[in-house]
């Protein structure tokens, strides 16, 4: 699955590299930014979302 040209398996990797034991699941992620009505603020949601 991509959202926005970003595969789940590079998040997962970025999560891993970055050492967080606590995230988001990726389909929460996902179904919060895919409904959010402001496009731009949805790059903003799902960067939010894996920087934290």
């Amino acid at each position: 699955m991509n959202i926005t040209r970003i595969s789940e398996q590079w998040v997962a990797a970025q999560i891993q590299q970055k050492g967080d034991s606590k995230c988001v699941p990726w389909k929460s992620l996902r179904n919060l930014v895919l409904v959010h009505p402001d496009v731009k603020k949805r790059v903003d949601v799902f960067a939010l979302g894996i920087y934290g």
